[in-house]
């Protein structure tokens, strides 16, 4: 065709294909030969033209796949968690946390001391009590002897207030040495607080209780009636009295600890319940030594009173370790039955006291066995 342009690519008359032009961009660059210029704007018409025509049956490439996210650092282990909240002090900030504590525990006292030096006379009538009734029973004087002047001071208004301030201040002095010790425990542990506090305040009592209403009562009777039939008259010094009525009802008190200790031993992992149950004869054996040593007179009336309660406060220590165990192990379900059963078991004993009294005219004495018609 004379005249007209022919369109690129378009062979001439008689004659081959012509070559398309080739640039050098697409010969080194673009080796798919569609066109695209590496080296032209992002405006380009060629490029953009280009992009239009390529063939649907070339694989599109994609991008790089982004590399995978990094591991989550590993969890602190429980006990590194533990230790970021333990309070660090030095051994000068030791010193002056004990001298604190040592302070508020005097102080403690001390009130409790003043509130019971007001009621001096009533509580005095208390602890003499036992003594009286032992003495009546057998058929003696109730009174007690003073030998010195100064026995009756020194017993009801210092000693007798003094013995009153430790029993009554003992939660307190319990909350200030769990206070001591509380900044080198884990934060698990220190939500032991309020169950160490009631639970060691409530056996300290219920020991002095028990050495008061039972244990005492019993040995008295047995120790001032031993010479009855024989001509012997007893005469009952007060200090000599006030003195093993302080010995059973500090010795018992302390003696209830049974329970704890074993729990916190148990808590350690020093023991465990099993081997406590596999040695308990041993255990016994030990409870018996102890009582025969702590027991203010030899007789075995007085050794039994002191080293049956002990024996059974080991079992029943063995018992919580076992509770302890079960919740390490999570069997809840153990431990909700067991909570259950103990529930029903304080609920019979009160049903049954009630039974006696309003069906069956019993009374409740303030002695053992607590009942009486």
């Amino acid at each position: 065709m004379s005249g007209e342009e022919q369109p690129k690519g378009t062979p001439p008359e008689g004659g081959s294909p012509s070559t398309p032009e080739v640039s050098y961009h697409q010969t080194v660059d673009d080796p798919y030969g569609y066109g695209y210029d590496p080296y032209a704007g992002a405006s380009s018409p060629e490029m953009s033209s280009s992009a239009s025509e390529v063939p649907s049956s070339v694989p599109a490439l994609s991008a790089p796949a982004a590399p995978p996210p990094p591991p989550p650092p590993p969890a602190d282990d429980e006990e590194d968690e533990d230790d970021d909240g333990m309070l660090r002090m030095s051994f000068l900030e030791h010193l002056e946390e004990l001298r604190s504590r040592l302070i508020k525990i005097v102080a403690g006292m001390a009130v409790a001391f003043f509130g019971a030096l007001i009621f001096a006379p009533q509580l005095w009538d208390v602890v003499r009590a036992p003594a009286a009734a032992a003495l009546t029973q057998l058929g003696f004087s109730p009174n007690l002897a003073q030998l010195t002047p100064m026995d009756g001071f020194t017993t009801i208004w210092v000693k007798l207030p003094l013995l009153c301030s430790v029993f009554i201040a003992s939660p307190w002095v319990l909350y200030q040495i769990w206070g001591f010790i509380a900044p080198g425990l884990y934060k698990k542990e220190r939500r032991w607080a309020a169950p160490f506090i009631i639970v060691s305040a409530g056996l300290f009592i219920s020991g002095g209780l028990f050495a008061y209403f039972v244990a005492f009562r019993f040995g008295l009777t047995f120790l001032l009636g031993v010479g009855k039939d024989i001509g012997i008259t007893p005469v009952v010094s007060l200090v000599e009295y006030f003195d093993l009525f302080v010995n059973v009802t500090l010795g018992l008190g302390l003696l209830f600890e049974m329970p704890v200790l074993i729990f916190f031993l148990t808590l350690l992992r020093i023991v465990t319940p099993s081997f406590l149950i596999a040695n308990s004869r041993y255990a016994i054996l030990i409870i018996t030594v102890a009582a025969a040593v702590v027991t203010p007179t030899p007789d075995v009336v007085n050794l039994a009173l002191f080293a049956v309660p002990m024996i059974l406060l080991f079992f029943v220590g063995v018992f919580g370790g076992w509770i302890l165990t079960l919740h390490r192990e999570g069997k809840k379900g153990t431990i909700r039955l067991i909570k259950l059963i103990a529930l029903g078991l304080v609920l019979a004993a009160v049903g049954g006291v009630a039974l006696a009294v309003l069906q069956f005219g019993y009374h409740l004495i303030p002695t053992w066995p607590f009942l009486t018609r």
